[in-house]
């Protein structure tokens, strides 16, 4: 059982060609109001970003976010945030998010959303945490990828179990039942010959 106070989210400082994208964005921030959770995403007030911060807000939820000072001084910082953490890197920025929640999401994005999945996944394959990461696999955006990530582990080069910590679901809330049931694998990430 995962004790869940805060998710970090990763999504697109854009919208989107698709509303369905922006809906989901919303509907993941006021999910995670409702339940009592904090907020943790990337600090900026554009795209995805911008959307799950103000549906967790005007749903009476606490939002934390964390941004590079160099975004703060392009005027792409929230200025209506619970708190907002400025950093002087992305490097200080992602480690501090990981800090700060008990599990992550992504939502559609683009490659620093995808960046920062794989930088937490990869975390939690060689044990440095045990938080659960998922996708919401909103319109089917992520299908290719996790069809590659099938490929990856056939080939042999992600263990069967480490693929399968990534958890995926269509909407916030079967995904975050799924977060409180989680339990990490207790593999090692090396695939060995004897693995295969």
């Amino acid at each position: 059982m995962t004790l869940l106070r805060s998710v970090c989210v990763f999504c697109g400082s854009n919208p989107g060609s698709d509303p369905v994208y922006l809906a989901a964005a919303k509907d993941v921030g006021t999910r995670l109001a409702m339940d009592g959770l904090v907020l943790v995403y990337g600090g900026a007030r554009v795209g995805l970003m911008g959307a799950v911060a103000d549906a967790a807000l005007a749903a009476g939820g606490r939002v934390s976010g964390v941004i590079p000072k160099a975004l703060v001084d392009k005027e792409l910082a929230h200025d209506g945030l619970s708190e907002l953490h400025t950093v002087s890197s992305m490097h200080e920025r992602k480690a501090l998010m990981a800090d700060l929640a008990d599990a992550f999401i992504a939502l559609p994005g683009g490659a620093g959303t995808l960046e920062e999945l794989f930088e937490v996944w990869t975390w939690g394959q060689l044990g440095f945490h045990d938080k659960p990461v998922g996708l919401l696999n909103v319109k089917g955006f992520y299908d290719g990828l996790l069809g590659f990530l099938d490929h990856q582990s056939q080939e042999g080069f992600v263990k069967p179990a480490l693929r399968d910590m990534l958890v995926v679901e269509e909407r916030a809330g079967p995904l975050l039942d799924r977060f409180r049931h989680y339990a990490a694998p207790r593999v090692g990430k090396w695939v060995e010959r004897g693995d295969l």
